[in-house]
């Protein structure tokens, strides 16, 4: 793991470590107490503590090879990915007869939601259509909602 960016800069801090290394601060911390990441350089005075760059090319060459700096070996999770995008969920679709009814009455000049369409069939064919043309069950459709 090589980090062109950070390479030129004195110290990092522990976070900026622990991002480095494609941990969180948690993980690494564990990390450090264990012995496996080299502990950080105490800061003076009791200001934050920081990584050398030596210190940081340790920790990345631990972080790739998988052995610490007490010798154990260690197995890291792959860094995680980001998760494809959620395709949204798709509303219920009316049956064809009924997205073809809207269509029609669409074409007609009114506005009709799926709902509507759905309520009206049902209202004026209790029995369904089945059996009576397509243009009458648009025309009655038609009348119906234009009452409403």
């Amino acid at each position: 793991m090589n980090v062109p960016n950070e390479s030129h800069k004195a110290a990092v801090s522990v976070s900026e470590m622990a991002s480095l290394c494609l941990l969180s601060r948690s993980r690494f911390h564990a990390l450090v107490r264990d012995g496996i990441f080299p502990r950080p350089v105490p800061g003076a005075q009791g200001k934050r503590p920081y990584y050398t760059p030596e210190l940081l090319q340790q920790c990345l060459e631990i972080r790739s090879t998988g052995i610490g700096q007490n010798g154990e070996i260690v197995l890291f999770n792959r860094p995680a990915t980001r998760k494809a995008a959620r395709k949204p969920v798709a509303k219920a679709q009316a049956p064809a007869e009924h997205a073809e009814l809207v269509d029609a009455l669409r074409s007609l000049g009114l506005v009709a939601t799926v709902e509507a369409v759905t309520g009206a069939v049902q209202a004026l064919y209790p029995a369904g259509t089945a059996g009576i043309a397509e243009g009458e069950v648009i025309r009655k459709v038609f009348l119906h909602l234009r009452k409403k």
